[in-house]
């Protein structure tokens, strides 16, 4: 049985974090075309080692798409005692980890490899899934089991209604990337600073809550800072 996502995370050493960190720099350098003996000598560590923590090299991108996933996190709540300001805080932080992994070189370059590889046809057999499969199912899927909880605990909470779950989480993540994701893909040269991705959470997480919102105001920001 899998492992939740966060789970599968915390279980890495220091050592394989780094591993990992030397596999998304080759990436970045190299492209897809990654080899067990090009992650051992950037990481200093032997080919032994490698098949030992992650089975083999779609073990070993596996990891490595699921290790750049974990650094999209919602806030902290408590799920029993959620009202609209911890709601309205776990989406921010949330939406801000996601825009700062997408728009860094590091995801620009998994998601290039991916959409390359996607073109090729079929794979053959014993090749093992195509690092657009391994991306999807443990990034975009791993990241959409993290946040939805929270959407979850907002609608029993009574302070957003929605039929469905994954609806609304596609609707959220739409508001919060806009265009960023495919303008960075096709060479645009956005620089987003932390002021900004910062203000742009804030400001799809405010018109996500207008769109699902059911009506229980947020607190005002002069009464938060009294």
């Amino acid at each position: 049985m899998a492992l939740p996502p966060d789970t599968q995370d915390e279980m890495l050493t220091e050592r394989q974090q780094a591993v990992l960190d030397a596999v998304l720099a080759l990436m970045v350098e190299q492209g897809g075309e990654l080899t067990m003996n090009a992650v051992a000598r950037r990481a200093s560590c032997s080919k032994e080692s490698l098949y030992k923590w992650f089975g083999d090299r779609e073990g070993l991108l596996t990891a490595t798409v699921r290790w750049q996933a974990s650094k999209v996190r919602a806030g902290n709540y408590d799920r029993t005692r959620l009202d609209a300001l911890a709601l309205r805080d776990s989406l921010i932080r949330f939406a801000v980890n996601w825009l700062g992994v997408i728009s860094s070189p590091t995801s620009i370059a998994l998601n290039r490899v991916a959409i390359a590889q996607s073109g090729g046809g079929a794979r053959a057999p014993g090749e093992g899934a195509s690092l657009g499969a391994i991306m999807l199912a443990n990034g975009r899927f791993a990241i959409g089991a993290r946040l939805k909880p929270v959407l979850d605990a907002g609608r029993e909470a009574g302070l957003i209604a929605f039929d469905d779950t994954e609806t609304a989480f596609r609707s959220f993540i739409g508001l919060v990337g806009r265009d960023v994701q495919i303008r960075l893909l096709l060479g645009d040269t956005l620089n987003l600073t932390p002021a900004e991705i910062e203000r742009d959470a804030a400001r799809a997480t405010d018109q996500f809550l207008t769109l699902y919102g059911t009506g229980n105001p947020l607190p005002e920001r002069s009464k938060i800072n009294a």
